[in-house]
């Protein structure tokens, strides 16, 4: 979503030369694969361990965290790489969105006309709002638990 508003405030008059539907597909796929890279090896890892009687989890989202917290096995090394690569997974995309934002909104205050200017921040202002709900989420639910909550989902 940020390349194409990129595209389309940046480079107007290239967007229908640029955002064709090869590169949306490229794009997907892109997408697909990084996906597929960063759960495969956690989700491998996942499948040699052992459980032991307990298995109800006390949790409302399909993670990785609750899974290894009621293992019977040693899940040292599957931890780390799960949060090595969430880690790498959230800096590196935020990273994007953020470069392409940042382009995005110098090219828009360099326009002539206050209403160019609204009208362009208009049409990004969804877009950063699903961003910003997203990584917050994502902040709300693995960063900042509290120890109460730790307590409830870690039951075993």
């Amino acid at each position: 979503m940020s390349y194409d508003r990129y595209v389309a405030i940046c480079k107007p008059l290239h967007y229908a030369t640029i955002m064709n539907s090869r590169v949306y597909g490229w794009l997907v796929i892109c997408c697909w694969i990084a996906g597929f890279l960063v759960i495969f090896p956690p989700v491998c890892l996942g499948l040699t361990l052992e459980f032991c009687d307990y298995n109800v989890i006390d949790h409302i989202l399909c993670d990785a965290s609750p899974m290894l917290k009621i293992s019977c096995s040693d899940t040292w090394f599957t931890e780390q790489m799960t949060i090595a690569l969430a880690v790498l997974t959230t800096i590196m995309t935020l990273l994007c969105v953020v470069m392409s934002y940042v382009y995005t909104v110098k090219t828009i205050i360099r326009f002539p006309s206050a209403q160019q200017r609204r009208k362009a921040f208009s049409t990004c202002s969804s877009y950063m709002t699903v961003v910003s709900f997203t990584y917050s989420g994502c902040i709300f639910i693995y960063i900042k638990l509290s120890a109460k909550d730790e307590v409830t989902i870690n039951v075993c």
